[in-house]
């Protein structure tokens, strides 16, 4: 499913990107909607029916979109997920959509994880310090985990930066088991 989702987030991706759209306000616009559905139960019924016709269901959108205010695009690619029965999936088509997008702009995630909550400067330092690394604007999450003991773990894409005291405590023993 995730190979779906990802084809209709490049999908609409490159429509934003042609019609020049803001990608943040087209990232934000989606996922608000994926909540509505995710959150209304009624919605939800409404659209994966299929004994509820598609003129019905693209009636129902097409008031919602207008009540939200949002673009036309953004109302013709809900359309085409009502149309391929997707609207399951809009959860995981908004947070590939915004994967795609960073890529798209070239900007890195990164998920970080340290023992305790990160002061604003120590945040900003490690941000630089990751921008230098890796040569793209860094988009970073921050989290806490009581395992790591002190330091942090940083991942961006596949790749793990293990800076922990936990991680270097395991490189140490497996130091001493090899020799």
């Amino acid at each position: 499913m995730a190979a779906i989702a990802a084809r209709y987030a490049r999908a609409f991706a490159e429509v934003v990107m042609d019609r020049r759209m803001d990608p943040d306000q087209a990232s934000a616009e989606l996922k608000a909607m994926a909540d509505l559905v995710k959150s209304s139960l009624e919605l939800r019924n409404v659209l994966r029916n299929p004994a509820v016709e598609r003129k019905q269901k693209l009636k129902l959108l097409d008031a919602i979109v207008a009540r939200v205010c949002a673009p036309k695009e953004l109302r013709n690619f809900l359309a085409v997920l009502v149309d391929q029965k997707r609207t399951a999936q809009i959860g995981e088509i908004a947070e590939e959509f915004r994967h795609e997008l960073n890529r798209r702009l070239g900007i890195a995630e990164a998920q970080v994880r340290s023992v305790r909550e990160l002061s604003t400067e120590e945040k900003q330092s490690l941000q630089k310090k990751l921008e230098a690394l890796t040569g793209k604007k860094v988009q970073a999450v921050y989290s806490q985990d009581a395992a790591l003991l002190g330091g942090v773990v940083i991942r961006i894409g596949s790749t793990i930066y293990d800076g922990s005291v936990r991680g270097r405590l395991q490189k140490i023993r497996q130091q001493l088991a090899s020799t």
